[in-house]
């Protein structure tokens, strides 16, 4: 796959002014959003990241959650995030924990949702959108600081600072409509709204078919999710 490359183009273009570019990573929470965004009349462009994850099938997730919602264009940026290292999901001499640990867990990759917005803020200011979204959680999640409302709003501060339209005063909104939602009110919303939660992968160590491993924290919480909801989860494991 190369450095940065469009996976697809949607042949039905509208005129809509109305644009959004979301995060999409291929798993449940990211694809719910692409949903919710699509259902408030937004033309969407999703963006995914090839950064040297482990779970490298999310990307495959990521290319049939875009088809499944039709959007307008599916976009993959190639990083080397595995160069830096500092992640259970970036460097494979760290083991994935199978039990919840306290604190930030080793999963957390440094600064990985600040680089993955900054590229979408650019590709929002090229297309002339106004909106970003992404899957960002406080209620059932990681204990990730970059998944916080103060990490958010601040994002979006810098985003209206640093670009050409936010100086000329058509900024940018950072919308993260699941930011206060458990797991379950997540997956709900996203029923509601059509989704195929059985294209997507959650798991920090899926295998090349996309298997789940159903004992890392985000399986973990997937499943919790889907039982709390009274939900059938569609996830396959190895």
């Amino acid at each position: 796959m190369s450095a940065e490359e469009t996976l697809f183009m949607s042949v039905n273009k509208t005129v809509n002014d109305k644009k959004a570019v979301i995060l999409l990573s291929g798993g449940l929470d990211s694809a719910t959003v692409v949903a919710m965004a699509k259902a408030e009349g937004y033309d969407c462009y999703t963006m995914s990241f090839d950064y040297g994850q482990r779970h490298r099938a999310e990307l495959q997730a990521a290319e049939r959650v875009a088809r499944q919602q039709g959007v307008i264009e599916h976009k993959v940026i190639g990083l080397n995030l595995n160069g830096i290292g500092g992640s259970a999901l970036t460097d494979s001499r760290i083991d994935v924990p199978e039990a919840p640990s306290e604190g930030i867990p080793v999963t957390y990759v440094p600064a990985r949702n600040t680089v993955f917005l900054s590229l979408a803020l650019g590709w929002a200011e090229v297309l002339g959108a106004r909106d970003i979204f992404i899957g960002v959680n406080a209620v059932d999640y990681s204990g990730y600081p970059d998944c916080r409302p103060e990490f958010v709003e601040a994002f979006e501060r810098m985003a209206n600072l640093a670009t050409k339209a936010g100086v000329e005063g058509d900024g940018f909104r950072i919308q993260a409509p699941l930011q206060f939602l458990s797991k379950a009110q997540i997956i709900e919303a996203g029923i509601a709204r059509g989704v195929d939660y059985s294209l997507t992968v959650s798991c920090y160590q899926a295998d090349d078919d996309g298997l789940a491993c159903g004992k890392c924290d985000s399986c973990r919480l997937r499943s919790e999710g889907f039982w709390a909801a009274g939900i059938s989860d569609p996830t396959r494991y190895f």
